[in-house]
């Protein structure tokens, strides 16, 4: 059975103008959506230990401290359980985190994006870069050793100065793990039906991801978009995705991972709460190409005698003119165990992984 759990809580107070995931929800509905998420986990949920626990959104830390005892009431796990609350700086206090904290929360994403207000505001945040500092102190206070940070790049009105500003600030903080991420406008989101004005373009976005890496060389730049000081703060529960390990998604539109078949909850937020409770509706993908796809993300690549393996192929004939091409290209490189993305073939990871996929 999985041995992860994913928590989806959709509500925020106001919706960021880059985000296309299942949020922006009113909080005011917080107290009956736990409600029916309990439901939804006692009936799947069979009471194995834990080894990670991630609770994403939206804002999840605007749940009241009552109502995150309640869920994390539902499972079963110890002090070696990793688990992941997602929050804002604008919706936490100490006195808050250190009540996560006290509930067994050991680690707080911070939602950080910028240390700029002007680019804070452009992407309707709600927190100021003090706010973000104000809370990244309090963290530290309430007792948390490991917490990461967000950032994103290539923003409206963003210039490689004001990123390196971002840069240097997240590294004089020196926190545990870094999450970077570059801005995709998707559809869903309010970018995408109100172009915003005074983006750098993709030569400048590739600066920023370089600049990036120049910043935290001293970290472990373990995967595309993930730093750490050390193995010791790898977010274990995203390596359960990167890994194709199984885990449950509990909550509106939340996606699930079982005996190798993937399901979404429902999306809507009405006829979920009518029913928290539905049987997933499981199916099959293509899990070779997401081994694939999520092994190159990972900076030790892929091990082609476990692909082997679990998918009983022989993945250097299967793969021979791929592999040759960007071989040659210097885009993809062997390593002891298999083969793993260059420098330069995680900056065209896109279209390097494309040619994986079967006709």
């Amino acid at each position: 059975m999985p041995k992860s759990v994913y928590i989806h809580i959709p509500f925020c107070i106001q919706k960021c103008a880059y985000c296309s995931f299942l949020s922006g929800l009113n909080p005011r509905s917080t107290g009956i959506y736990t409600d029916g998420l309990i439901q939804e986990i006692k009936k799947f949920y069979t009471g194995n230990l834990l080894n990670t626990i991630y609770i994403g959104g939206g804002t999840p830390s605007l749940l009241s401290v009552f109502e995150l005892e309640k869920i994390l009431q539902c499972f079963n796990f110890d002090d070696k359980t990793e688990i992941t609350l997602e929050a804002n700086p604008k919706t936490c206090d100490l006195k808050k985190l250190k009540d996560f904290y006290r509930l067994g929360i050991n680690r707080i994403s911070l939602g950080v994006q910028s240390f700029d207000d002007k680019i804070l505001k452009a992407v309707k945040r709600i927190h100021s870069a003090k706010d973000a500092l104000m809370t990244i102190d309090n963290i530290k206070l309430a007792g948390f050793e490991n917490f990461s940070i967000d950032l994103m790049y290539a923003l409206p009105f963003q210039n490689l100065k004001i990123w390196q500003d971002t840069l240097d600030k997240a590294k004089k903080i020196n926190p545990p793990h870094i999450s970077l991420y570059g801005l995709k406008i998707e559809q869903g989101c309010d970018f995408y039906l109100n172009p915003p004005k005074h983006l750098p373009d993709d030569d400048m976005g590739a600066d920023m991801y370089e600049a990036a890496l120049e910043t935290f060389k001293n970290y472990k730049h373990y995967e595309f978009s993930n730093f750490a000081k050390s193995k010791k703060f790898f977010s274990r529960h995203n390596l359960t995705y990167w890994k194709l390990l199984p885990y449950w998604g509990f909550g509106l539109g939340a996606c699930g991972f079982v005996n190798n078949l993937r399901y979404q909850n429902e999306c809507d937020f009405e006829k979920y709460l009518k029913n928290p409770c539905a049987e997933k509706n499981f199916y099959k993908t293509n899990l070779l190409e997401e081994y694939i796809f999520l092994g190159f993300r990972k900076s030790d690549g892929i091990d082609k005698e476990k692909i082997n393996k679990i998918f009983s192929i022989d993945f250097d004939k299967k793969y021979a003119g791929v592999l040759e091409k960007f071989i040659s290209s210097g885009h993809i490189q062997k390593t002891l165990h298999g083969y793993k993305l260059t420098k330069e073939g995680v900056m065209l990871s896109n279209s390097v992984l494309c040619e994986f996929l079967d006709d």
